[in-house]
């Protein structure tokens, strides 16, 4: 590493730094006039708001990661063409993607980082973000454990009035199965008053309900007090699951809701819409880096306000990229896997068009 590259990464990593504390500050700023009344209205305490906006930061943190670096790759480049010190270099015969080097190689180790960050940390300070909001200032209220209800295969479909965590036991349970040859066509079902998971053998057991079948014209009904049933394809942990946002779940986390949604026979295109933005929203920062950074590189003129234009504009051209791709997505007119990757894709071939014209 020479001493320009230590002198571009130092100036770079300090606008970074410098960016996310103001774009976050602006944020929360905003965020908290946004949600003032209703702190005051549910009186919530100062240091509760505090830790809210602490267990909050990590997304912002996240979504404003891509605009500071790229504000970051402006500014330095523009600074250092201001300079005159980018002249100096190229005068000296350091190319285009000589000068881009040390930016582009810092910005791959920041997107790596940021994969696990968005992975793992944010998931799990968005957790205690949720809770706060339910719990204080009752927006997004799930009880826990009550009313859930899902299908858990493709001709089953599950419905639990409450479970307790502590117990593993369900209340007030119905179990309905239905023909696989006509789905509208209910083959058994079956109530109980409770359903209790055997964790030696790994199943249910229905306590004390009825269970029906259905035949073409005629039905029978036998009440039980003990049922096994070895055909569910849930466990306690995943009831809990079931009533958790994505934003909540970590990337381990997500991958086993979408085996639990393909098994079940349900769409999990949202799910894996999720699971691979995560990945490309991380490695947003070195595509757009690759796409801003000759343009402010070859610019001699305009200042910090043009940078600033520049990085306000690109940043907004791959917000709408991103939407209407998710749009089409979430619609099935997209595959989810291009849906996430598809503005990186726009930009990254924007890039690769860019770069040469502007390296002389």
């Amino acid at each position: 590493m020479k001493i320009i590259d230590k002198y571009l990464i130092k100036q770079f990593l300090q606008t970074i730094v410098f960016g996310l504390l103001a774009f976050t500050m602006i944020f929360v700023v905003i965020d908290a006039m946004e949600n003032l009344d209703d702190f005051i209205d549910q009186n919530v305490p100062a240091l509760t708001i505090l830790h809210y906006y602490f267990v909050f930061s990590p997304e912002i943190i996240k979504l404003m990661l891509p605009v500071s670096v790229l504000f970051s790759a402006l500014f330095t480049a523009g600074k250092s063409a201001n300079l005159s010190e980018l002249t100096a270099m190229r005068a000296s015969g350091v190319s285009l993607y000589r000068f881009m080097s040390p930016f582009v190689a810092t910005t791959l180790v920041i997107c790596l980082l940021s994969i696990y960050f968005g992975g793992y940390i944010v998931p799990m300070a968005n957790k205690t973000k949720i809770y706060i909001e339910q719990v204080y200032l009752k927006k997004g209220i799930i009880y826990a454990g009550s009313n859930i209800f899902f299908q858990d295969s493709q001709t089953k479909i599950v419905s639990i009035s409450f479970f307790d965590i502590a117990t593993n036991n369900a209340s007030r349970v119905s179990i309905q199965d239905f023909s696989a040859d006509n789905l509208t066509s209910m083959t058994s079902r079956i109530d109980a008053q409770s359903l209790k998971f055997d964790s030696l053998n790994s199943n249910w057991i229905a306590m004390k309900g009825v269970l029906r079948e259905f035949f073409n014209e005629s039905q029978s009904a036998d009440y039980f007090d003990s049922l096994k049933i070895d055909d569910l394809n849930f466990k306690p942990e995943d009831l809990i699951k079931k009533q958790r946002k994505p934003q909540e779940m970590n990337l381990n986390e997500l991958i086993d809701l979408i085996d639990t949604q393909e098994r079940a026979g349900n769409d999990p295109t949202a799910t894996l819409i999720e699971y691979h933005s995560r990945y490309a929203f991380a490695l947003t920062s070195v595509i757009i880096v690759l796409f801003g950074l000759p343009i402010s590189a070859n610019r001699r003129k305009g200042g910090l306000a043009v940078q600033v234009g520049i990085n306000i504009l690109i940043t907004f051209i791959y917000l709408v990229f991103m939407k209407v791709s998710q749009a089409f997505g979430k619609n099935g007119a997209l595959d989810p896997l291009l849906t996430a990757w598809f503005a990186n894709l726009v930009f990254l071939v924007g890039a690769f068009i860019t770069i040469p014209r502007m390296r002389n």
